[in-house]
C-alpha cells in the first residue's frame, strides 16, 4: 500500500492539528508581521485597541495574552496596566515567542499551549487572545483555561476571522481569501500556511455558537462586535 498523504493543518484534529499548526507558524514566523499587515492594512492594530478597551484594564491590574504570537498586544496591555501591573505572555510555537521578544524586549513570555496553560488558578484580571481560538485542537478546552486562571470578575477578550453576515461582501471575502491571499502566500513561499486562514474560517464556530461556548465555559455578559465588514470579530465576557 501507498503511504498514506500528510494531512494538511486545515483537515487535522486533536495532537496532530496542535503539531501542524505549531509547524505552520515556526514556519511563516520571519515573514507573519509584514504579511499580515498587508493583508488587513494595519488596522488589526486598531482592533486590539478596541479589544484592550472592551476589558477596562486598570493601572495596576494583570493580563494575560494566550496564543500571544509575536507579541502585538503586550505592548497595548502593558500601557493600560502601567509598570506596576502584570502582562504575560503565552505561545506553543518559539520561533514567534523569539519575535516577540525582538518586539517587545523584557517581556513576561512562556512557551505553553492553550489548552494546558501553565498558569495557576485565578492569577490573572484578563485575559486577551488575537487570532488563536481558531487554530486550537479544543477550543471548548481553551476557554475553559482562560476562565480558570482568571479572578471571579476577571475579563476576556477575543479577536479572530468570521464569516460576514452580508451575502454580498461574503462572497467577495471568500473570493479574496481563497485567491488573494493565496497568491500573497505564494509570494512568500508560504502558499499553504495562507491557504489555512480561509479554510480555518470557514470551519471556524459562527458568531453566536462562540457566544455558548464562552457562556458554557463560565463567562457571562458576552457580548460581540464586528470589524472589517464581518471579517473579523470581537467576542468579550466577564468570569463568573
Amino acid at each position: 500500500m501507498g503511504a498514506t498523504a500528510e494531512k494538511t493543518p486545515w483537515m487535522a484534529e486533536g495532537d496532530e492539528k496542535r503539531a501542524l499548526v505549531r509547524g505552520m507558524f515556526a514556519d511563516v514566523a520571519p515573514s507573519y508581521d509584514l504579511v499580515n499587515s498587508l493583508m488587513c492594512f494595519r488596522l488589526h492594530h486598531r482592533w486590539r485597541r478596541a479589544a484592550v478597551g472592551a476589558i477596562n484594564l486598570k493601572v495596576g491590574e494583570s493580563a494575560l495574552d494566550v496564543c500571544c504570537g509575536t507579541g502585538d498586544f503586550l505592548k497595548l496591555l502593558r500601557s493600560a496596566v502601567g509598570q506596576s501591573g502584570t502582562v504575560v505572555g503565552v505561545d506553543f510555537c518559539a520561533p514567534m515567542l523569539s519575535k516577540a521578544m525582538e518586539k517587545v524586549p523584557g517581556a513576561n513570555l512562556s512557551l505553553g499551549d492553550a489548552c494546558q496553560l501553565p498558569i495557576g488558578d485565578r492569577e490573572f484580571d484578563a485575559v486577551t487572545v488575537g487570532w488563536g481560538l481558531r487554530n486550537v485542537p479544543d477550543i471548548d478546552g481553551a476557554l475553559r483555561e482562560a476562565a480558570r486562571v482568571l479572578r471571579v470578575g476577571g475579563r476576556f477578550v477575543c479577536l479572530d476571522m468570521a464569516r460576514p453576515r452580508s451575502r454580498f461582501i461574503g462572497r467577495v471575502s471568500e473570493w479574496v481569501f481563497h485567491t488573494v491571499v493565496p497568491v500573497i502566500g505564494r509570494m512568500f513561499g508560504k502558499s499553504q500556511a495562507y491557504a489555512y486562514l480561509p479554510k480555518s474560517t470557514l470551519q471556524f464556530l459562527s458568531r453566536e455558537q462562540l457566544v455558548t461556548a464562552m457562556e458554557a465555559a463560565g463567562f457571562s455578559q458576552v457580548r460581540h462586535r464586528d470589524f472589517f465588514c464581518g471579517n473579523v470579530c470581537m467576542h468579550w465576557g466577564v468570569k463568573e
